[in-house]
């Protein structure tokens, strides 16, 4: 695991959108005591659905974790901040980036990113087959 430093409520991402945030519970925890990894990756899961969910406006459905980085273990009580970006738009997928910061209850205004991934959405229609994503009126998609 890396070090990453604390950061201030200041030096969260500015270039990002907070889509969710949540505080995981003992029940969430692993034999070691920190928040269980699967547990994490769920709530990547659907803090990344935030944005495609926007432009798709239909069904969508996890295609691929491209990436997905633990950098500092969870613990119960943290405030966990969800912060998500589009980084790719292409005709039926999207590929969305989200960074997780923890706000450690000892330390209220101090955040470490706790991980980062990178994943994939592709919009279906009702049969479950690929379909393309509506493109906005009056103009791009904006990556």
């Amino acid at each position: 695991m890396s070090q990453d430093r604390p950061v201030s409520h200041s030096q969260l991402p500015t270039d990002k959108e907070l889509v969710f945030k949540v505080m995981p519970m003992p029940a969430d925890t692993n034999v070691n005591g920190d928040i269980f990894g699967g547990w994490v990756m769920s709530q990547v899961d659907l803090a990344g659905a935030v944005l495609p969910a926007r432009l798709i406006r239909g069904r969508m459905v996890t295609v691929a974790v491209n990436e997905f980085i633990f950098k500092q273990p969870v613990r119960v009580g943290d405030l966990l901040s969800f912060f998500a970006e589009v980084t790719r738009v292409g005709n039926t997928s999207m590929t969305v980036r989200v960074e997780v910061f923890a706000e450690h209850i000892r330390t209220q205004g101090s955040y470490v990113k706790v991980t980062e991934a990178l994943l994939t959405y592709v919009a279906i229609n009702d049969d479950g087959r690929p379909c393309p994503i509506p493109q906005p009126s009056g103009g791009a998609v904006k990556p």
